[in-house]
């Protein structure tokens, strides 16, 4: 989960702010925390509430049975662990291209971006570092060359910075959305219109912090579609990026009432469209085990060049997963 605020006077203190729903069921507050902050344990939550760093409704709580009830405000302040050392690793990368400002690697599904609580190895940036000493410090040790991330779960293109200069020149096309991100995504039922823009703001979940939500007041969000194959029950979809939110394509899909097929948080496991019985149910088992992730692949890429200032390009075919998947679908529905 991201933090709330980082404390300006402590920048060793993190601060979250939590919100029970207004007609949320009352939950012991040790519970109501793991299951809000993302990577919390249930262990670490009950020490941090012993050691009074938990309040509600702005009074210290000590007590991990505390009742939260509808409406309330809990406000964690955990102390910052420093990160542990990111190690070079010698994982496999399939890097699609590199020149002495970029590197563009193709992310494979089940691979973390950047270390984090509960990753701090195997991760794309243990990799790069192994690859290369030269990556851009811009966003500190611990995320080195990283201009953007793909889910854990998602496949595809990421654009990783060698230099200051190419990190800064990049991130600001990203800043003001001028980079061309396209993903192919396998999606339940078939969106109507076959072709649309979806806009609706996202936060966080108010009820689940660890999701994304559309919430009136978000951050604006901007998501292009458009169907390449209909097979009546799923869909193959490309999907264009005008902003760049995190959980964005899953969250807007999910509102639209065709979530990304396989997507555990935003109810892809789960039929949408067709029997629920016999073979149809069946083969839909079968899919989902082929596919325990979200169906989604960041498939092009294209900015300016830090140098050459030309606009360039990059695009990487579907994963073996999704392929398989879809050459599946098209031999059910002939």
């Amino acid at each position: 989960m991201e933090p709330d605020d980082v404390d300006d006077m402590n920048p060793e203190i993190t601060r979250y702010e939590l919100h029970a729903a207004p007609n949320a069921k009352k939950v012991r507050l040790d519970k109501f925390i793991t299951r809000s902050v993302e990577n919390a344990t249930r262990t670490k939550v009950q020490q941090l509430i012993e050691a009074g760093g938990v309040t509600i409704g702005g009074v210290v709580v000590t007590k991990s049975g505390r009742l939260v009830c509808p409406g309330d405000t809990v406000i964690c302040t955990v102390p910052k662990a420093p990160p542990p050392e990111v190690l070079p690793e010698a994982i496999p990368l399939d890097i699609v291209y590199e020149d002495a400002s970029v590197i563009i690697v193709n992310k494979p599904p089940g691979m973390v971006t950047h270390p984090a609580y509960g990753n701090y190895s195997g991760t794309l940036v243990n990799g790069l570092l192994h690859h290369t000493e030269r990556l851009s410090r811009e966003r500190g040790d611990d995320r080195p060359g990283i201009l953007h991330r793909l889910d854990k779960d998602t496949s595809g293109l990421l654009a990783v910075a060698k230099n200051s200069h190419a990190h800064q020149f990049i991130a600001r096309q990203f800043a003001d959305h001028s980079i061309e991100r396209e993903y192919y995504a396998i999606v339940w039922g078939c969106p109507q219109p076959s072709s649309d823009m979806i806009e609706a703001p996202l936060a966080r979940h108010r009820s689940d912090r660890k999701k994304i939500a559309v919430v009136e007041g978000g951050k604006p969000a901007i998501t292009e579609y458009t169907t390449l194959e209909d097979f009546g029950f799923l869909s193959l979809l490309r999907v264009k990026l005008r902003t760049g939110r995190t959980h964005q394509i899953r969250v807007h899909m999910a509102f639209r009432k065709y979530p990304v097929f396989g997507d555990p948080a935003y109810g892809g496991r789960r039929i949408h469209y067709g029997s629920v019985t016999g073979r149809f149910k069946n083969f839909i088992n079968e899919l989902l085990v082929l596919l325990p992730r979200q169906a989604l692949h960041a498939r092009t890429l294209g900015f300016v060049h830090p140098e050459s200032r030309e606009q360039v390009f990059f695009e990487c075919e579907l994963p073996g997963d999704m392929r398989e998947a879809l050459a599946r679908i098209r031999a059910f529905t002939q």
